[in-house]
């Protein structure tokens, strides 16, 4: 919950891959908080349980009720997506992000042959990025080789979500220039 809240005032991105990954973490323990309390919950110190064990369920409850408990992402989570989504449209309709843009469009035909590779040709750019993160980090995680050529695709989409990432946080500090 700490660690939650702390990506999500510094780094966006990495707080949503952090939250799927506590989504999985949740599924992998049956959405059941019997379970979650003795294989997560327990392993940190004593101080800490109460508040997590309330977290912890406050979010199998919201998986129940929006019926993600086999796939899927929370509704908290998505709406992240969606405002990284507004702040990416208005990020390449400004003259002032040559950065952005030029990120944007290394990364786009990974994204383009991601999204016909796994069949979501309609799904949103920004979640075929996500799940792209998402799916190496799982990989690494499995210690499983990363291609060179999935390396390479990860390099720019990174790039891209990290140069995002920053811009949302620039724009909720007011720091962010205006429209054109």
């Amino acid at each position: 919950m700490k660690i939650a809240q702390g990506l999500k005032e510094k780094n966006i991105a990495e707080y949503l891959i952090y939250m799927w990954q506590v989504e999985d973490l949740i599924r992998a323990n049956g959405c059941d908080m019997d379970k979650i309390r003795a294989n997560v919950v327990s392993q940190f110190p004593a101080d800490d349980r109460s508040a997590l064990e309330e977290w912890y369920g406050n979010l199998v409850e919201m998986m129940h009720i929006e019926g993600v408990t086999e796939q899927g992402h929370l509704q908290i989570n998505r709406n992240i997506l969606l405002d990284l989504t507004d702040l990416h449209v208005r990020l390449l309709a400004s003259t002032r992000y040559p950065f952005y843009n030029a990120a944007y469009f290394k990364a786009l035909p990974f994204i383009v042959e991601l999204r016909q590779r796994n069949g979501h040709k309609e799904e949103p750019e920004l979640e075929t990025c996500f799940e792209a993160l998402y799916g190496v980090l799982l990989l690494r995680l499995q210690k499983k080789e990363i291609t060179p050529a999935t390396g390479t695709a990860i390099k720019a989409i990174s790039n891209f979500i990290s140069l995002l990432a920053n811009y949302y946080q620039k724009d909720r500090t007011g720091e962010l220039d205006g429209d054109d």
